[in-house]
């Protein structure tokens, strides 16, 4: 006798796809970073004014200010890619760090006459980066750490974040002019308004052009770092020559 039975029919469903992870940082990425940022700056806001003012509390400022970068950084990161490479941890060349060097210095002195015009037009001479000045004529260790947190702590966060994460997403996604642009002018509102606005819109600026060319953030960091070297150490040259004239 014929066994008219079939096989059961398998209902067993087809393996699925591999979800594929964004090449580069988009608007989730900006958001969650900025706000993360935000939050810390809202910590930072209440929590510094313990520490006093003067040359201690610029140098704390100097060294938190680039822990906020990195912890804001972090969190975008952690988002969805999870590529130091896709924010722009890549290598760079030793022609690229030093162009990046060179447009700090120019960064320094345009952004310096910019300053001048804005205080001018505004009559707004306060300037909310006064305990960092302070911390630099603190006496020699003082200066020391000022310059380690002004130009490598810092600019390795905010670089990170507003090049890395804010910059890189815009670019990828709006081109070179808005992605440039735009990036610069976040950048520089984070400052707020006020005297180093305009000083932050030439390294904004200048570091997303870098950063355009490179696809690292390496040279914006030794570019950021420059620019802050240069404000640091010029008014004590400065003074330093007032003083023995």
């Amino acid at each position: 006798m014929t066994d008219r039975r079939t096989a059961p029919t398998s209902t067993a469903l087809p393996p699925a796809s591999p979800t594929t992870r964004p090449s580069a940082p988009g608007w989730p990425e900006i958001l969650v970073g900025l706000a993360a940022y935000m939050i810390c700056f809202g910590l930072v806001f209440l929590l510094l004014p313990l520490a006093g003012g003067g040359a201690l509390g610029g140098i704390i400022g100097l060294f938190v200010s680039g822990a906020m970068g990195l912890i804001a950084f972090g969190a975008a990161w952690a988002l969805r890619i999870r590529s130091a490479a896709a924010f722009g941890f890549r290598r760079a060349s030793g022609r690229q760090l030093l162009a990046g060097a060179g447009l700090g210095v120019l960064a320094a002195i345009i952004g310096s006459a910019l300053t001048v015009a804005y205080v001018m037009l505004s009559g707004d001479m306060q300037s909310p980066q006064s305990s960092y000045q302070a911390a630099s004529t603190g006496g020699a260790l003082s200066l020391v750490l000022t310059l380690v947190g002004g130009s490598i702590i810092t600019p390795i966060g905010e670089e990170s974040l507003f090049r890395g994460v804010v910059a890189n997403a815009l670019l990828s996604r709006y081109g070179p002019w808005i992605g440039v642009l735009a990036s610069a002018i976040v950048f520089a509102l984070f400052h707020g308004i006020n005297t180093v606005l305009p000083s932050a819109f030439m390294v904004g600026l200048f570091a997303a052009l870098l950063f355009r060319r490179t696809g690292s953030i390496w040279p914006g960091v030794v570019l950021h770092g420059t620019n802050n070297l240069v404000s640091s150490l010029l008014p004590l040259a400065l003074a330093g020559m007032a003083a023995g004239a």
